[in-house]
């Protein structure tokens, strides 16, 4: 297949010289424009993206992947569309396409990759934080999510150039979530498409904390719902006991 022009796929990346390569080769399949950002690996990590063919961007110390994926975010606002990727294989770069058929339909959405299909093969405890996790980020946006911890999506750009960015050197993963609640209230709803889970038992161990990220997405969260009143109607939206709003339509 012709790789897509105007899609851009961006990749943080901290220490990934064992998965980088194979996964910008594979992504580069799918579209012409792969950014890597490597934040502040101590690896040949930049250098084995760049010679499988990505844009590569550096930054000089670890500052967490929102604000890798920031940078990789306003890099590429000149594109159509960005489309977020892992860059430890726990993606398929070959699930690109579904993402991108669900925009075609959808362009006012949010695209999430939502990791449904063989459920039961992710570790019981990272299933209860990510569970945990889509109830708090769904009553701050008042719209029910699925897997709102899959940092697979693609982001339209229109929605990106109205983005508020990352705080506190990048929060880690908690910007991902507060994206969510942004594209929600700006109009941009996320739908799932849904992929495989996959968890490779010879992969390194995630970024990912259960109980920290969870605990500070939580905490985010918490503070969104006290400047909205703890917002009774996004709690009764999330849980499908209200109308949810419709696409383009703010909040």
């Amino acid at each position: 297949m012709t790789p897509l022009v105007g899609i851009v796929v961006v990749i943080p990346a901290y220490n990934e010289a064992a998965t980088i390569a194979g996964i910008v080769h594979r992504a580069r399949q799918q579209v012409e424009t792969v950014l890597v950002i490597d934040d502040g690996s101590r690896d040949d990590t930049a250098l084995q993206a760049e010679t499988a063919g990505a844009m590569v961007l550096r930054q000089p110390v670890n500052q967490g992947k929102g604000a890798a994926l920031w940078r990789g975010m306003q890099a590429a606002l000149g594109a159509a569309a960005v489309i977020s990727l892992d860059a430890d294989g726990q993606h398929r770069p070959e699930d690109i396409p579904k993402l991108l058929e669900a925009w075609r339909r959808q362009p006012d959405r949010l695209i999430i990759a939502a990791r449904l299909e063989c459920r039961e093969s992710a570790p019981r405890l990272r299933r209860f934080a990510n569970g945990m996790a889509d109830f708090w980020v769904s009553w701050a946006a008042g719209y029910p999510i699925r897997d709102t911890q899959s940092g697979f999506r693609l982001y339209p750009t229109a929605f990106l150039r109205k983005v508020t960015p990352p705080r506190n050197n990048g929060c880690g993963f908690v910007f991902e979530s507060a994206l969510l609640i942004q594209a929600t209230h700006c109009g941009y709803p996320p739908a799932a498409v849904v992929i495989e889970t996959l968890y490779l038992p010879q992969s390194r161990l995630s970024h990912y904390q259960p109980w920290r990220d969870t605990w500070r997405i939580t905490v985010m969260v918490a503070k969104e719902l006290l400047k909205r009143g703890l917002y009774p109607l996004g709690l009764l939206r999330s849980l499908g006991l209200w109308p949810v709003i419709k696409a383009g339509a703010g909040s």
